[in-house]
């Protein structure tokens, strides 16, 4: 299948990255390379892009797509979580502007192998990166009821976790190993109460969302890619956050916020103590959202929000 790539929130990620001639851009998730060609297309000419993928279909699809600026980008199969190493290995001291595109790509929900989708019947995998060990399936015929049920209820904000991990405990006990996505989809609607089945969205959606972050530990990669974005920004660099749903949202503002606030202090002091200094200055008051038009091109862009911060000049303890 050929790896498409979309790029959600185009106009206003742009517009808060506000990519130069002559800078320096990371895309900490290139997918197919949609983001990362219309920054290339204005940091040129002396301008260079580090485009990060740990999907090796990614990278593949995204060198294709963005083969006409080839001389002006290096890529690196790695996760983003990783970038101050890769900074470093780069020899890349500071850059201009950074971009995380977070959650998975419309490639891998529609490539049936990869087994993110509960929409076709497929190997039970969710790897992003498939040299990890690591599958939806071997969570799901390992841990226990009350593993799963964590799972299920902390990354996936699913109320009926608890009865979900029992049924999936239950069938592979008495039938054999889950293996397929679409065994996972039939235990979780048997699961699901047919009323609460008839509302909301899929009855899978959130049970494959929390399997999905926990065979990738999405949650901590953001965390720790987040913190290494925002020193790795020159003062005046540009870090621009997409996000698909709530729990990656909360982390980002949250970080976002720590990182503006500077002083960590226990309230109540008469006056600051430890004497760190704000890092950046948000940019965007309240995520910014798709459009109508937006939306009814691309609907799986209905749930993005971006959020963006500057760096500024005063970061650290004591400065």
């Amino acid at each position: 299948m050929q790896f498409t790539h979309k790029p959600v929130l185009l106009k206003e990620t742009l517009a808060v990255l506000a990519p130069q001639p002559g800078e320096i851009f990371v895309d900490g998730t290139v997918g197919g390379g949609g983001h990362s060609r219309e920054i290339l297309k204005r940091i040129l000419p002396g301008g260079r892009l580090i485009a990060i993928d740990q999907d090796n279909a990614a990278l593949t699809a995204a060198a294709a797509h963005l083969h006409d600026y080839a001389h002006a980008v290096t890529f690196v199969q790695r996760n983003f979580s990783k970038l101050a190493t890769i900074l470093a290995e780069l020899g890349v001291e500071a850059v201009d502007g950074i971009l995380f595109d977070i959650g998975v790509s419309s490639y891998q929900l529609d490539e049936g192998e990869r087994g993110f989708s509960y929409q076709a019947d497929s190997r039970l995998d969710m790897r992003m990166n498939q040299n990890d060990k690591t599958t939806a399936a071997d969570l799901v015929n390992n841990l226990d009821a009350k593993s799963l049920a964590r799972i299920i209820r902390d990354f996936g904000e699913e109320l009926w976790a608890k009865r979900i991990a029992e049924f999936i405990v239950h069938k592979r006990e008495t039938e054999g190993p889950i293996e397929t996505t679409g065994q996972l989809v039939e235990i979780i609607k048997a699961a699901i109460p047919a009323k609460a089945r008839r509302r909301g969205p899929h009855p899978a959606r959130r049970t494959f969302q929390a399997l999905r972050i926990a065979v990738n530990d999405e949650l901590n990669v953001l965390e720790k890619g987040l913190q290494a974005a925002i020193k790795a920004l020159r003062p005046g660099g540009r870090l621009a956050v997409i996000t698909f749903h709530s729990l990656e949202d909360r982390i980002v503002k949250k970080i976002l916020q720590n990182a503006a606030a500077g002083c960590v202090c226990p309230p109540g002091l008469p006056q600051c103590a430890c004497g760190q200094k704000p890092a950046v200055k948000i940019l965007t008051k309240r995520p910014l959202q798709p459009g109508m038009q937006e939306v009814k091109e691309n609907p799986r862009a209905r749930s993005a929000k971006l959020r963006a911060a500057m760096k500024v000049l005063n970061e650290g303890k004591g400065e």
